[in-house]
């Protein structure tokens, strides 16, 4: 009996030493990331820099300047445009992402927009400078807007 009640002890040392203790403790309200994140992105706003934001899928390039204040897209580009298809009809190469910039940069200027931010944590992706979307961004620099 003394056997079994010592046995029974030790099964459940083991198994409380095996619950993760990941469960016992909380993040209280939410991710101090998030909150880093969405406390940068409002003080670029105060600073007069809207946000751009670049989607890449494998076959086109995505990008748009956000007003978070507001909760409003100003203008957005991509290789689906019709003047961006008909000169480059494969839309997932370097030359294409560059058109794309430049054509963002043209609608931004005419939004009245002469400064933006790169968000480069844009929704759940967190997309490397390099690339389409380095070409993006050199095109919209290129087309006179300031990053």
């Amino acid at each position: 009996m003394v056997l079994r009640r010592a046995a029974v002890l030790a099964l459940a040392v083991t198994a409380a030493a095996l619950v993760p203790t990941r469960l016992t403790t909380s993040m209280g309200s939410g991710s101090q990331v998030a909150y880093r994140i969405r406390r940068k992105r409002l003080s670029n706003q105060d600073k007069g820099r809207m946000r751009l934001n670049v989607f890449r899928s494998n076959n086109h390039i995505y990008a748009q300047v956000i007003d978070d204040k507001a909760g409003s897209t100003l203008c957005s580009a991509s290789t689906l445009d019709d003047s961006i298809k008909s000169e480059n009809p494969k839309g997932n190469d370097q030359a294409a992402a560059a058109k794309v910039g430049v054509l963002l940069a043209e609608r931004a200027k005419a939004a009245g927009l002469e400064k933006l931010y790169f968000d480069r944590k844009s929704g759940q992706k967190n997309w490397l400078f390099h690339g389409r979307v380095k070409a993006l961004v050199d095109g919209v620099r290129e087309g006179g807007v300031t990053i």
